[in-house]
């Protein structure tokens, strides 16, 4: 199985360049919980406040249930046309919802507004039933995501988030997964929508608000999820950007939406006023070729899936900026899409500003042995 050629790649969580902490001397959420401020572009800790502490997270779950529909579009699993069903067991969920009955088909695309929008947990199960085959085994594949992107605070129970035993995550990890959202860029088209109807040409249209309010009022926001239960008080992830930058908050036990919400456009006018970052790639920009040992591809050509930055602090120095492509040893197929090829390091001077692993960007299978007679036949002949 062949996909489209790109590139994938996280990084770790360098402090900002020029920046003695990764912290403000100012609490930017004193009545949270939990708290992070990061740079979604490289993953950069800008601000922290007991961001490891394991929470019940409410309807910020959804988050990774958004994730696994995006991937499901992305690899052609899914299509944004395509009836989902609603089960019983879907539409007995309580709490937010978008009032699914038995039998009622909606498609993807209708369902992700649900999700989005109105927080539906009803269509969070709905969805997990139509790619696993059931929420228990979508769970599992939530788990096995939350731990390929490292997310070592979480376990999930449910696809929804509804208060549950053993379920919890940590404002780190809600970042890191908000960020990985963020890289299928058509998701903000549905979390920074403000409102829209599902069922329009029925007797009774469903009218749809945000439940992030922050879509409407804070210049740049365009998601991405709420979160409120008694256990979990309000918790919100919200996402910006301003002149190229973009930033992911996240709050964890505020009191209230007012006080939630505010505490969120304080920590991004942080953000804004203080930090700019440098381009290293634009998306779709070319990165490099890698040779495939053996592989029914002999080489890859990696293109930038979204834009790779270095977080600075406004002002800062940005001369002798350079990165390096540096291929692992005997790549060799076969290969999975995900798999590790290497890593872009990113330099000013001497010094290591950060690093993004590079990741297969398809599935490459071990060539034929005819295949490989052709190859070389060619390379000799060429």
């Amino acid at each position: 199985m062949l996909l489209l050629p790109a590139v994938y790649a996280s990084a770790a969580e360098p402090t900002p360049p020029n920046a003695s902490s990764a912290s403000p001397a100012v609490n930017l959420a004193p009545s949270a919980r939990s708290a992070v401020l990061m740079d979604a572009d490289s993953g950069t800790v800008i601000f922290d406040k007991n961001s490891h502490d394991k929470l019940p997270p409410a309807s910020i779950t959804k988050i990774m249930t958004m994730l696994l529909i995006m991937e499901a579009l992305d690899d052609g699993r899914l299509k944004l046309t395509d009836k989902v069903s609603t089960s019983e067991y879907a539409a007995s969920m309580g709490g937010s919802q978008i009032f699914l009955e038995p039998g009622e088909e909606m498609t993807v695309d209708e369902m992700i507004k649900g999700i989005a929008l109105a927080s539906g947990n009803d269509a969070s199960v709905a969805m997990a039933e139509k790619l696993a085959g059931s929420e228990a085994q979508f769970v599992n594949m939530m788990n096995e995501k939350a731990k390929q992107l490292g997310m070592n605070d979480t376990h999930f129970a449910n696809c929804n988030g509804l208060p549950v035993a053993d379920h919890y995550t940590s404002a780190h990890d809600i970042a890191v997964m908000s960020r990985e959202l963020l890289k299928h860029t058509e998701i903000t088209k549905y979390t920074g929508m403000y409102q829209d109807y599902l069922r329009k040409s029925s007797e009774k249209p469903f009218w749809l608000v945000n439940t992030n309010k922050l879509v409407r009022f804070y210049t740049g926001a365009d998601g991405l999820k709420t979160g409120f239960t008694n256990e979990a008080k309000f918790c919100l992830s919200a996402t910006a950007r301003r002149d190229g930058l973009r930033v992911i908050a996240v709050v964890m036990g505020e009191p209230n939406t007012k006080t939630r919400n505010a505490e969120v456009a304080s920590m991004l006018d942080y953000s804004f006023a203080q930090y700019t970052n440098y381009s290293i790639f634009k998306q779709g920009d070319p990165i490099g070729k890698v040779p495939v040992e053996k592989g029914q591809v002999a080489q890859l050509e990696l293109t930038a899936t979204h834009p790779y930055s270095v977080l600075m602090r406004k002002g800062a120095s940005t001369g002798d900026i350079r990165h390096e492509l540096q291929l692992d040893k005997n790549i060799k197929a076969p290969l999975k899409i995900g798999d590790r090829i290497g890593r872009i390091v990113v330099y000013q001077g001497n010094q290591q500003l950060t690093e993004f692993e590079v990741q297969s960007p398809i599935t490459v299978e071990k060539a034929s042995w005819w295949t490989l007679m052709k190859r070389t036949c060619s390379g000799l002949f060429s």
